[in-house]
């Protein structure tokens, strides 16, 4: 987590605040008027986060994708692994773009900060790193999934042990 007296403790506008935010991680990142786009190295894979601001409906769709491209021949499979996967979950869901074959995470949040639409650090903060954690968890289903040859319930399965103890 950020330390709130390295960083403005203001609220600012959700992609001025995601900036900030990406900008105090060092990470790369492009922004376009009403959009920010980042890109983050996970312990699996390089993840894009694009967010969205919608002003006039006070919504700030976060998308997270984690370099996951599914073919023609594995789509049901996957469909059934994100609805497992999604069972899971209690913010955000996954999905796959039908057009492209994109597996992604979305989440929409409201952000009501009165009149002024701004969003906190920790709001932020909080939006990216859930983001990052469900992609960061859920990964190695879809990888044992498309490449491992294991159907969606012995993926889920496997990936999710918990593990006890240290080795």
């Amino acid at each position: 987590m950020l330390d709130q007296a390295d960083h403005d403790p203001d609220d600012a506008a959700p992609i001025d605040m995601l900036e900030t935010y990406y900008a105090a991680h060092g990470w790369e990142h492009e922004r376009h008027d009403d959009e920010i786009v980042a890109t983050v190295k996970g312990s699996w894979t390089t993840y894009e986060l694009r967010a969205l601001w919608r002003e006039d409906d006070s919504v700030l769709q976060f998308l997270a994708f984690p370099d996951i491209k599914v073919t023609d021949e594995r789509r049901a499979s996957v469909y059934e692994t994100i609805g497992l996967v999604n069972e899971q979950l209690w913010i955000g869901h996954f999905e796959l773009w039908s057009a492209s074959g994109i597996l992604l995470f979305r989440h929409a949040a409201m952000v009501d900060g009165g009149d002024d639409g701004t969003m906190s650090l920790t709001t932020a903060e909080l939006l990216v790193e859930s983001a990052i954690e469900e992609c960061e968890r859920f990964y190695p289903v879809f990888q044992f999934v498309l490449w491992g040859g294991k159907s969606p319930k012995d993926a889920l399965a496997a990936a999710l042990i918990e593990t006890q103890g240290e080795a």
